[in-house]
């Protein structure tokens, strides 16, 4: 069954929404870095090697955060590109209807539960 307009623009609505979320939450965890997009930070504490250590510990959590944020930033940004090219809600597999209880709990689904 294709997605009504006004369940549409709730999805798109609640993809920026969660679009902004994320950006936000990247924005704590990176700054701008002219070789990527983003580049991870961490707290410089010290230089002895206990303050060392808890400094690559952070970076390696923010590092590990920041993956998993720009990944789901990255499916976010490509659910939106479907919406404007009028593909969204189809599956990428097979091509079938994605079932709006999926979408609305996961709006950037691609694909069906059987595929």
């Amino acid at each position: 069954m294709p997605l009504t307009k006004d369940t549409l623009l709730n999805l798109n609505s609640k993809l920026l929404s969660e679009k902004e979320r994320i950006e936000g939450e990247l924005n704590c965890i990176t700054k701008p870095s002219l070789s990527s997009n983003r580049e991870t930070i961490f707290n410089e504490i010290g230089t002895d090697e206990d303050e060392n250590a808890t400094e690559v510990e952070e970076y390696t959590d923010n590092l590990a955060i920041e993956n998993t944020l720009e990944k789901q930033l990255e499916e976010i940004n490509a659910a939106l590109i479907r919406i404007k090219q009028n593909s969204y809600g189809k599956c990428e597999i097979c091509g079938s209807d994605i079932n709006i209880e999926r979408l609305k709990a996961y709006p950037s689904a691609r694909k069906c539960t059987l595929c």
